[in-house]
């Protein structure tokens, strides 16, 4: 799935779920090592633990982060 990321600074993020697995995640732009690090943990993970970790995560100033979009994007793929 591509899920169009709003408020941050990376633009796209592309993730796969089977069973209720995270398999794949990967971000397109934001801070590199940042969006690698929080894709490689979530990872592996069921979908409602990567939810519940991530949901409401801020990023500065901004109400949202690459964190958060990553659980609003598996909301509503759901």
């Amino acid at each position: 799935m591509i899920y169009r990321t709003k408020g941050v600074c990376s633009s796209m993020i592309e993730f796969e779920v089977e069973d209720g697995i995270l398999t794949e995640c990967k971000f397109t732009g934001g801070c590199m090592g940042n969006t690698q690090g929080v894709a490689a943990l979530a990872k592996g993970r069921p979908v409602e633990e990567v939810i519940n970790t991530l949901e409401g995560i801020k990023c500065g100033f901004r109400k949202t982060s690459c964190p958060d979009q990553l659980a609003q994007a598996l909301k509503a793929a759901q």
